[in-house]
């Protein structure tokens, strides 16, 4: 559409002047533009080129609601970090935003709203974060009501490393459109490094909402759009260097398993954290296969390459501190296909090669690639070009702040394995096996956690499910509740493979039964017996103490494996509840949610 003279600010020879310019400008471009023009003329028609994105709705500015509501659907707590820094600009331009987790939200309200932003992340194969179901449930029922007064927009996060990237996020976005819900701005989709992203997306909902004055816009920078969530200088884009303290291997002599409790030092960062929160950590790439990319590349290791801030490093470095070489994405397959189109990448992408494609990215990394596929000669600057930025590990902290002042400590399992005839290696699981000496610094930061926290009460008793490395957390809350004198009981069930060399902080669980800080505890070694037997197992065992626990209000909390231990557990909790509640299937998944929407069932899993 053209920028038309009828009902416009403009005469004849500025109109075509401008209607020049248009197809040249961008998308946020576009939009300020629209509202811009608005805010002069009451409405003008929309800007758009034939090729421009879904045309955002921009009434005039004098129709505009100044109420806007931000909910968000987090797992990790960087949801919720982008909705309230998103909240928080627009009261800096008068708008009143209301922020809410989903899990929080009353959807027979969302009727009433005017201005909606949703930012969700995707947890798991493309499933919504715990805090984020009912509310996704709702939408999609029956129950979900027309929504033609209704504006929105989506900002999705994600991991391209995932087939159903940003699922979640399309599904609101999808949703609220099929509803009548107008677009503000277009859907975002944010791969792992989002801040850039997010901060666009910021931009132009802002402007789009009514900012009617280039004089009047506030950038967001990308190093703002989210932090620590601390009043500290430290944060995930400017991480804090922790000297390492301790490096300890938790696992006994004999065992087919390796675990490292980390402890840092905190000392001057003044990052603050709570018991249930993550840390952070950007790791390095093992040299051995950086070395080995090189060699195969034919590149030259001191070569300096351009990142893509504006910075340069030798390749070797950048390789080594900067870029993702270990996980193969469809997205990274795309533009390797481009970069090199004589390579038959191509085949591996056409439609009805799906399964071929899930099956040669799975265990394979960019080594594979370019010896699969003879990519030997591309120039560095070009290959690094589509390579994306090594995202952080995250490790639930497993120290209590009031414990440990200064200190954060975590466990981390080593992972090694063999595939498609090499060695195979966790990229920051083995550096801190291996490559790592008391003394040295890792870049950290905090990860802010609100979706996994003790109950407010001290005298709430309190259920923690987590085998191995998943115990961490509880660490931290067993430590809390000692420094803060919590009389809540307390029970943990814990699992590994042997009691003799994986019963991981052993002495520490003891030590707290003795003490009453720890009211009991179940373990199950599953390769000490001819049944394997897991946590799930231990529960059912012990079901009539704990629906006996639930009925006095228990909070139950769950750290681990997401892809097959956290839906074994929530069955045995479904079946538990069946069993000695009575309750039907459908009641006993309805007592679950409530149990989440409540606070009282919390995850951590991955």
């Amino acid at each position: 559409m053209e920028l038309q003279v009828t009902n416009s600010p403009f005469n004849q020879e500025q109109a075509e002047l401008l209607n020049r310019v248009l197809p040249t400008l961008s998308a946020a471009q576009r939009i300020w533009l629209s509202g811009y023009l608005a805010a002069l003329q009451g409405a003008v028609a929309p800007i758009a080129s034939a090729d421009a994105v879904p045309q955002a709705n921009l009434p005039a500015t004098a129709s505009i609601s100044k109420e806007v509501t931000v909910l968000f659907g987090s797992q990790t707590g960087n949801s919720s970090g982008l909705a309230k820094k998103t909240a928080k600009l627009l009261e800096d331009r008068g708008f009143q935003a209301t922020v809410s987790s989903m899990g929080d939200f009353k959807p027979n309200t969302l009727k009433k709203l005017q201005n909606l932003l949703i930012v969700v992340s995707t947890h798991g194969e493309g499933e919504p974060p715990d805090n984020a179901i009912a509310f996704h449930e709702f939408l999609h029922s029956k129950r979900a009501p027309q929504l033609e007064e209704l504006r929105y927009s989506v900002l999705a996060l994600g991991d391209t490393s995932y087939e159903f990237f940003c699922q979640t996020g399309k599904d609101f976005d999808k949703r609220l459109e099929e509803l009548g819900a107008e677009r503000i701005v277009p859907r975002v989709d944010c791969d792992v490094d989002f801040d850039e992203p997010a901060a666009d997306w910021m931009n132009q909902v802002v402007q789009a909402l009514g900012q009617a004055s280039a004089s009047t816009v506030i950038p967001v920078s990308a190093g703002s759009a989210i932090g620590s969530g601390a009043d500290t200088e430290y944060s995930r884009t400017h991480p804090f260097h922790a000297e390492l303290l301790e490096n300890l291997n938790l696992n006994g002599r004999g065992s087919d398993r390796e675990t490292r409790h980390i402890e840092l030092s905190l000392e001057g960062s003044n990052l603050q954290y709570e018991a249930g929160d993550s840390l952070g950590v950007y790791p390095e790439n093992h040299p051995h296969l950086v070395d080995e990319l090189i060699d195969a590349m034919g590149w030259e290791p001191e070569e300096s390459v351009a990142l893509k801030n504006g910075d340069a490093l030798a390749l070797r470095d950048a390789l080594l501190r900067h870029y993702e070489i270990t996980v193969l994405t469809k997205p990274l397959l795309e533009q390797a296909a481009q970069l090199v189109p004589d390579s038959g990448i191509s085949k591996l992408l056409e439609p009805g090669h799906e399964q071929d494609l899930r099956s040669y990215i799975e265990g394979r990394d960019l080594l594979d690639l370019v010896q699969d596929y003879s990519l030997k000669g591309v120039p560095a600057s070009a290959f690094t070009g589509i390579l994306r930025k090594i995202p952080a590990r995250l490790y639930s902290i497993a120290s209590s702040p009031k414990a440990f002042p200064d200190e954060v400590h975590l466990t981390v399992r080593t992972v090694r394995y063999e595939s498609q005839g090499r060695n195979r290696y966790g990229v920051c699981s083995v550096q801190l096996a291996e490559r790592v000496q008391p003394g040295d610094r890792l870049p950290v930061y905090v990860q802010h956690n609100p979706g996994f926290k003790l109950p407010e009460n001290p005298d709430a008793p309190v259920i923690m499910i987590g085998p191995g490395t998943g115990v961490a957390p509880f660490r931290a809350f067993l430590g809390e509740r000692e420094e803060t004198g919590a009389a809540g009981k307390t029970w943990l069930f814990y699992g590994d493979q042997h009691f003799s060399t994986d019963f991981l902080y052993q002495v520490e669980w003891q030590r707290w039964l003795k003490e009453g800080v720890l009211t009991r505890m179940d373990v199950a070694f599953s390769r000490d017996s001819d049944r394997k037997v897991y946590v799930q197992h231990r529960m059912l065992e012990k079901s009539g103490d704990l629906y006996q626990w639930l009925q006095q209000g228990a909070y139950i909390y769950v750290c681990g494996d997401e892809k097959k231990m956290a839906h074994d557990v929530h069955a045995a909790l479904g079946t538990i509840l069946e069993q000695e509640g009575g309750l039907s299937p459908e009641e006993a998944s309805e007592y679950l949610v409530r149990m989440q929407q409540e606070k009282r069932y919390q995850r951590d899993v991955y």
